[in-house]
């Protein structure tokens, strides 16, 4: 297997160079550079060419999250897993919305961030449990703006939540609680491959790559 070539861009260099030196110790993975700001994460990913991107959000100028998009621009194939001392909701929203792959705290523990890398390469997304728990508990507040009537019109965050029928929305207020597709059919009486198709449908419609984006958006239409 080809190690997985890494940049990890944070602007504290203890720790940068600490999760330099564990990760390197994995033959799994190979680091390719390390970046203390965006301006300098974009030059290394023109010379470097890495798979991943370990990106910490609070950097000096742009915030890791305002650079995702130039980052992506510049390296369409790479991945992003956002690691972050962030634990606010809305970093995290912000994060996904704009194309990241996954979203850890810095409490993680290596065994686990190791796997959420590989994952994120296999095309999955990885939230840190914390904020999985926090989105759900923001979404118990106020979940009747996802499952509710869908508005005749709505502010320019709504449009496409506008496109799911009112089953569709019924699942993605599930998705938003974590259940999986079996826990799902089983609270509306459904078979699970029905649920599975309202899935596929809710991510195209909605234009989302993964169930944890779907949850950050659920939860976002209820905090609005």
């Amino acid at each position: 297997m080809t190690p997985v070539a890494l940049l990890v861009v944070d602007d504290h260099k203890l720790f940068r160079r600490g999760i330099v030196a564990l990760l390197s110790q994995d033959e799994r993975f190979k680091l390719v550079g390390e970046a203390g700001d965006i301006g300098e994460a974009l030059r290394c990913v023109a010379q470097v060419h890495p798979d991943l991107i370990l990106l910490d959000n609070h950097l000096p100028g742009v915030l890791g999250v305002d650079g995702i998009a130039a980052l992506k621009e510049a390296a369409p194939g790479t991945r992003i897993l956002m690691l972050t001392v962030s634990e606010n909701e809305d970093d995290l929203a912000a994060a996904l919305q704009a194309g990241a792959d996954g979203y850890l705290l810095k409490t993680v523990e290596l065994d686990s961030l190791c796997e959420s890398i590989i994952k994120v390469l296999g095309g999955e997304s990885v939230v840190s449990p914390e904020m999985m728990t926090k989105l759900v508990t923001a979404f118990r507040a106020k979940p009747q703006a996802v499952v509710g009537e869908a508005p005749a019109a709505g502010p320019p965050d709504l449009p496409a939540l506008l496109l799911l029928s009112a089953r569709e929305r019924e699942v993605l207020a599930l998705i938003a609680f974590g259940d999986s597709n079996k826990l799902i059919a089983r609270k509306l009486n459904i078979a699970e491959t029905t649920v599975k198709i309202h899935v596929q449908h809710i991510l195209r419609k909605l234009q989302l790559n993964s169930r944890v984006q779907a949850a950050v958006y659920a939860v976002g239409m209820a905090l609005h």
